[in-house]
């Protein structure tokens, strides 16, 4: 057997493997999902416009399903949907994708049915902006050919386990997939049981490293890397600790700060109280970002 016909030996077995496990998502079918569990799909969360959404499946059968749960920054839905014995998809498990992987495209096409290509992993630990704007990161960059409606698709291994959800087209024939590890295995489960994503916020309205140090040398201060706060939520955690505007943010519970990207990255991982380093004037200070419900000095 030549190399070609082996590919697409590969390219039928996965098609059969994962025939009913990917939909069409919306009446359009302006993307795909994955059917990850009895009466439940998973997508990407641009691909929705409210609260329902027509799911189509394999065999041609259109029903409306209703989303359990959105993680909009990480591009994530889940919809809660009749699959009518549609095969939930198989997970990877544990063994990461590596550069050479061979994988396979999975994509739904109009009125039912799935489309499938064959790639490689190009490339790993990626990074793309999702739909509000927040960096995603450790994506799969792969070079299986993806059509307009494929996003929210599986990308599988040979053996057609979901080995990452196509999420972001870069072009010149390169693609993304958020990984299918345990780490987004959790988070699919805690949006079908209706808990969407929540993140901590400082509630600053901020301006970009660059901007921060020409103002800063436009007034005879010294430059300084961080980011500027230009405005502050009422109420918000910022406002609570004494944050100001024209403060310069430099670091977050011990970690430097030098854009937006590693405000929210700190973010992500730290959980008050901590302390923020600021910059106001030519003076660093540190304030405290407590919990909600406490200000600083509450015993």
């Amino acid at each position: 057997m030549s190399a070609i016909e082996e590919i697409g030996a590969a390219v039928a077995s996965v098609a059969s493997a994962v025939a009913t496990s990917v939909v069409g998502i919306g009446r359009d079918n302006r993307g795909s999902g994955v059917v990850t569990a009895d009466g439940q799909v998973l997508t990407n969360a641009h691909n929705l416009r409210g609260s329902e959404v027509t799911v189509t499946f394999a065999d041609g059968r259109s029903t409306i399903g209703t989303v359990a749960a959105v993680d909009p920054d990480g591009d994530l839905a889940v919809v809660q949907v009749d699959t009518a014995g549609a095969k939930a998809i198989e997970w990877s498990g544990d063994a990461a994708a590596k550069v050479g992987d061979a994988v396979f495209g999975v994509g739904s096409t109009r009125g039912g049915g799935v489309r499938v290509t064959f790639g490689l992993v190009s490339s790993i630990e990626r990074s793309f902006r999702g739909p509000g704007g927040r960096r995603i990161a450790g994506s799969v960059e792969h070079t299986a050919p993806l059509a307009p409606g494929s996003s929210g698709g599986a990308l599988v291994d040979s053996g057609g386990r979901l080995v990452g959800l196509n999420t972001n087209r870069i072009g010149e024939g390169f693609y993304l997939a958020l990984p299918a590890d345990a780490a987004l295995k959790t988070r699919v489960e805690a949006l079908g049981r209706g808990e969407s994503a929540k993140r901590q916020r400082l509630g600053v309205a901020i301006a970009p490293n660059h901007v921060a140090r020409r103002l800063r040398r436009s007034v005879g201060l010294p430059e300084r890397d961080g980011i500027l706060v230009r405005g502050i939520e009422d109420g918000s955690a910022a406002a609570t600790a004494g944050v100001e505007v024209g403060d310069l943010i430099v670091s977050a519970g011990g970690r430097e700060i030098r854009d937006a990207d590693d405000l929210q990255d700190a973010l992500a991982a730290l959980e008050p109280p901590y302390e923020l380093g600021i910059v106001r004037g030519a003076e660093e200070t540190k304030l405290n970002v407590e919990k909600p419900g406490r200000t600083p000095g509450d015993a």
